[in-house]
């Protein structure tokens, strides 16, 4: 008969590897969910000889939360990681590391390449982000790079991060306090638009349309209408409406 107070299966762990890579070699831990990209880069890696420091592979992980308990218990320089895993995602995974094992760099090595998970990523603590396909001097020279604290993108993952930093800097709001309808009504005015259009335009009651403007008076600041206006346009609410 078993017993009722059967102990539980245990939950799978990082799996460790026999170093190799030479004295001085860089600890990575892969982490992916699929054996043959395991493997694949596994080899790749210990197949480098030139000259430098090389890579050793002290273990693998399938999934996110192997790939984290992996940071603790191997203490690699670097965790090499994927993005799409089961029971935790890379940058989850990524995100713990930085806070039970900060000392450890991630790289991120994966197909997805928005400029969503880019970013997510880089939030997350990553210190690079190369995309699978790439030639093993890219994927050696990232994993150094990110070892000694630097920054590193791949060609395509480069080009969308410098893309995103070209692009202008979002306006702060000059008047947070107003509401969208007030906007509306405030826009039409500094276009010169009589408040009997405005309310037509926006489907409102010449009175509802006063009372909008008496709020918005009050929260510019401002004695009147033609003010109002003034400032509207000064910040660019005013042109471009038709009156």
């Amino acid at each position: 008969m078993e017993s009722e107070h059967a102990e539980p299966p245990r939950e799978r762990g990082p799996q460790p590897v026999p170093p190799s890579g030479g004295e001085g070699a860089l600890r990575v831990v892969l982490a992916d969910d699929h054996p043959v990209v395991r493997t694949g880069l596994a080899a790749l890696l210990e197949s480098v000889r030139d000259g430098t420091p090389g890579v050793s592979v002290v273990g693998v992980a399938s999934g996110g939360r192997e790939a984290v308990r992996a940071a603790v218990t191997l203490r690699p320089h670097v965790v090499v990681m994927d993005i799409r895993m089961p029971d935790m995602n890379g940058i989850e995974a990524t995100r713990e590391i930085g806070r039970v094992a900060p000392s450890v760099a991630v790289l991120m090595l994966t197909m997805v390449e928005e400029d969503d998970s880019v970013f997510a990523a880089m939030r997350a603590g990553a210190r690079g982000y190369v995309l699978k396909g790439a030639g093993q001097d890219e994927i050696v020279r990232a994993i150094r790079a990110v070892a000694a604290g630097e920054a590193i993108f791949g060609p395509g993952v480069a080009r969308r991060v410098l893309g995103q930093l070209s692009r202008p800097l979002p306006q702060p709001d000059p008047c947070p306090a107003l509401t969208p309808r007030e906007r509306d009504v405030l826009a039409l005015i500094a276009a010169g638009t009589p408040n009997a259009t405005v309310a037509a335009r926006l489907g409102l009651s010449p009175k509802t349309v006063s009372n909008h403007m008496s709020a918005v008076l009050a929260k510019l600041g401002v004695a009147d209408r033609a003010e109002a206006a003034a400032w509207a346009r000064e910040a660019g609410l005013g042109p471009g409406v038709d009156p």
